[in-house]
């Protein structure tokens, strides 16, 4: 697992990560060290032999057994703006003497509340919104660097969707290092852009969480559907950072307040269907697939998705990490050919639901 020392602080969600560097602190999404951990499942049981019940959030299991393994003395944690279960999780680690920290999305959206809780962070790690904002400015390349490896992705396809995928979820604590990840993106896009251009039969969008399941994308790539647009992995990137000219859906953000208000994730679902539907028109998105975590309150989200974005959506749940599952690839199959039996028919009511 990830060495870490006593600047490290692990997070349970993506925070305004410039006030933790401007602290001199060294970020960790516990959620990328649990997924792309040797044995993630295995994590997830040793929780469940810890106390956490069977039928909670494999995730929410898999961060508490990392801190653990990782022997974490200080977190902190998103309750408001993420997950009702990170009440209960972060009360555990308190209990075994870990120092939890909060920091609280304010809903509804506001822009002062969000102004005081960038203030009270600060404060409490010792630093300064002024300083923060200084960040801020320097991660501005790299977060360019992202955006062009979005624009490789979708524009002209020479970056996969699990390439996509990979980088731009990693940007909610740069691998702890936003100077040695800067240099591996780098390299990464020099080598992207020599590439030949591709494009998949049909191009779809991805939305909700990250997948708890691997090989979504190789398998929706063997079936000719390219990922073109990653949904909440684009927004950990945060897009309205940028300038105008980048290609964001909102004008870009010239303070942390506004560019952590641009974050779609922690606020309400009419910013996300949005941010979508511009992505829906922009890269001409043949369809959604979209991922529901269980006993995740935004599987209920997935009705309101469904009604507002009229284009054809399949819904995918998995509780724990493991491969892709014989279900999940029927239903994937399916949905992929009546999409390409959509083709050759006359046009339908877009707002029509695809029986799969």
């Amino acid at each position: 697992m990830h060495p870490v020392d006593s600047s490290t602080i692990g997070l349970t969600a993506t925070v305004p990560v410039e006030v933790l560097l401007a602290a001199g602190l060294i970020p960790l999404d516990l959620n990328n060290v649990f997924i792309t951990s040797a044995d993630p499942a295995a994590l997830v049981t040793e929780a469940e032999h810890s106390g956490f019940p069977l039928n909670s959030c494999a995730w929410i299991k898999g961060i508490y057994a990392t801190v653990r393994r990782l022997g974490l003395k200080r977190v902190l944690g998103v309750a408001q703006g993420d997950c009702s279960n990170t009440h209960a999780l972060l009360e555990v680690l308190a209990s075994e003497g870990v120092e939890v920290i909060h920091f609280n999305y304010p809903y509804p959206k506001d822009a002062a509340a969000l102004a005081a809780a960038l203030d009270a962070l600060a404060d409490r790690l010792g630093t300064t919104r002024r300083r923060a904002e200084a960040v801020r400015r320097r991660l501005i390349p790299l977060r360019q660097t992202l955006a062009e490896i979005d624009r490789l992705t979708w524009q002209e396809g020479r970056i996969t969707g699990e390439e996509n995928h990979r980088w731009l979820v990693a940007s909610s604590d740069f691998a702890g290092d936003p100077d040695d990840y800067a240099r591996r993106a780098g390299a990464f896009l020099d080598e992207a852009r020599r590439r030949p251009p591709s494009a998949p039969r049909r191009r779809l969008g991805y939305l909700g969480i990250p997948p708890i399941a691997s090989g979504l994308y190789e398998f929706l790539e063997s079936l000719g559907a390219g990922v073109v647009f990653n949904e909440f992995q684009r927004q950990f990137s945060m897009p309205s950072a940028l300038p105008a000219a980048a290609g964001v859906a909102a004008p870009p953000a010239a303070d942390l307040v506004r560019q952590y208000l641009a974050y779609t994730y922690p606020y309400g679902v009419r910013d996300r269907i949005e941010d979508i539907r511009w992505a829906v028109r922009q890269r001409r998105l043949d369809a959604l697939v979209h991922y529901v975590q269980s006993f995740c309150f935004r599987h209920i989200q997935d009705r309101l998705l469904r009604q507002a974005l009229g284009v054809p959506i399949v819904t995918l749940e998995w509780d724990r990490p493991a491969p892709v599952d014989g279900q999940g690839r029927t239903r994937l199959e399916a949905f992929v050919e009546m999409l390409d039996a959509r083709r050759s028919e006359p046009r339908r009511n877009p707002a029509k639901e695809l029986p799969v």
